[in-house]
C-alpha cells in the first residue's frame, strides 16, 4: 500500500522521512496544512513497533494538530515529527542537532517543539540548528519553557465544564478521577485534581511517575490494564492514544471521558459508541490544547504567562459550546469538533 492510499492520509501536504547515519536519526516529519500558517506540533520519541506505525502515527497526528490549531484559534498549521527510538542510537545532543537540520531543511513551513519522550534541553539543541523551534527554557515571567503543564491546566478546566454538563457539579469536590498516565501531563494534573478535591485512581507503565505522583499526594494505584475500567465518574487518557475502541468502551465505567492523550478514539464512529452509552467526550484537541497555545505565544514573542492563561481559560468555553450543540442536534462531540475545525480552515483559505 502507498503512502496516498494510506487509511490515514488526509490530503497531507508533504511527508518527510530523514536518516542520519552519524547520529542514528531516523525520524518522519508530516506537514498536513499550512492554511492558517506553519504547520506547528511537537516532536515524539517512541519506540515503534514497525516503521509502518511511525508514519501512521505522523500522519494522525500532524492532521489533529491541524484541527487543534484551528479550533485554538492559533496563527498555525499542522504537523509532526515522530523520531523512531532505537537502542542503538540514544537520545543525544548530536541526535538532537541532526533533527534541528532537518527541521531547518523544511524552510519554516513547519515548527516544532517537545512531546512524548522529548525535553525542554533536546529542544535547546534542535535550536543550534534551526529558528523553527519552540518550547524552549523560559525567560522571566515571558511565556515558554515545557508545555506540559499548561496542557494539564486546560485539561484541568476542560473536566470542570464537562463534569458540569454531565453530572451537574461545580466543582471537583468529591468526584473520582482515573487518570491514565502520570507523566509531565497527567502528573500535573493530578496535582490540579487533587487540590481541588478530587479523589485520584492512576496508573503508568513508568514506575517512576507513579513514584512522583504517590509519594507527593494520595492516590489509588491500579494496575495499567485496569484503569480504563476503573470504578471513576472522568476517565483521563494520559499517554497514548488509541484507547477507546469498540472493545474497550462497552467496559467504561466513567460518564465523562476528558483527558490529554492525542488521538483518543480508534475510528469516529467510537464518538457515536460513546453516546450510545451517555458517556459525555470531549474532543481530545480541543480539551488538550493548553500546550500549543503556550508554544505558540512563546513563538511569536512578547507574551506573558497572564497573556497565556487568558487564552486556555476559552478552553471551557469551547466545549460548553460544543456538549450544548451536542445535546441539540444529537451529533457526536467529536463530530461537532471536526465540523468547526474545517469550517475555521476553509475560512481561512478564503
Amino acid at each position: 500500500m502507498g503512502v496516498f492510499d494510506h487509511a490515514e492520509f488526509d490530503a497531507h501536504e508533504s511527508l518527510h522521512f530523514f536518516n542520519d547515519a552519524a547520529t542514528g536519526l531516523r525520524a518522519i516529519i508530516a506537514v498536513h496544512s499550512t492554511t492558517l500558517g506553519p504547520a506547528a506540533g511537537g516532536c515524539r520519541r517512541w519506540s515503534y513497533a514497525s516503521d509502518a506505525d511511525a508514519l501512521t502515527d505522523a500522519l494522525r497526528l500532524s492532521r489533529g494538530m491541524t484541527y487543534k490549531n484551528a479550533v485554538a484559534e492559533l496563527p498555525f498549521g499542522g504537523g509532526k515529527a515522530v523520531i523512531l527510538a532505537d537502542d542503538a542510537a540514544p537520545k543525544s545532543s548530536a541526535l538532537f542537532a541532526a533533527l534541528g537540520r532537518a527541521v531547518a531543511s523544511l524552510g519554516g513551513c513547519y515548527i516544532t517543539a517537545e512531546d512524548v519522550g522529548v525535553s525542554v534541553e533536546d529542544m535547546r539543541h534542535v535550536q543550534q540548528q534551526t529558528q523553527f523551534v519552540s518550547g524552549l527554557p523560559q525567560r522571566g515571567n515571558n511565556a515558554g519553557g515545557d508545555p506540559s503543564p499548561w496542557t494539564a491546566v486546560g485539561v484541568f478546566l476542560g473536566i470542570q465544564a464537562a463534569i458540569k454538563t454531565r453530572l451537574d457539579k461545580n466543582s471537583c469536590d468529591g468526584i473520582t478521577v482515573a487518570v491514565q498516565g502520570v507523566g509531565h501531563v497527567g502528573g500535573h494534573l493530578c496535582h490540579l485534581l487533587h487540590d481541588a478535591g478530587a479523589k485520584l485512581v492512576v496508573a503508568d507503565v513508568n514506575r517512576e511517575n507513579l513514584n512522583a505522583v504517590s509519594s507527593a499526594i494520595p492516590v489509588e494505584v491500579v494496575a495499567p490494564g485496569e484503569i480504563l475500567f476503573a470504578a471513576a465518574d472522568v476517565l483521563a487518557p494520559c499517554a497514548l492514544g488509541n484507547v477507546l475502541t469498540a472493545a474497550t468502551i462497552p467496559l467504561i465505567k466513567a460518564k465523562v471521558i476528558a483527558g490529554a492523550a492525542n488521538n483518543q478514539l480508534s475510528t469516529a464512529a467510537d464518538g457515536a459508541r460513546l453516546a450510545d452509552r451517555d458517556i459525555l467526550y470531549a474532543p481530545d484537541y480541543v480539551i488538550n490544547a493548553g500546550g500549543i497555545i503556550s508554544i505558540s505565544h512563546e513563538y511569536h514573542g512578547s507574551s506573558s504567562e497572564n497573556e497565556v492563561r487568558a487564552d486556555i481559560a476559552k478552553i471551557p468555553e469551547r466545549l460548553d459550546a460544543i456538549f450544548a450543540e451536542a445535546s441539540e442536534s444529537g451529533h457526536t462531540t467529536n463530530e461537532l469538533a471536526d465540523k468547526l475545525a474545517r469550517r475555521l480552515i476553509t475560512a481561512g483559505r478564503k
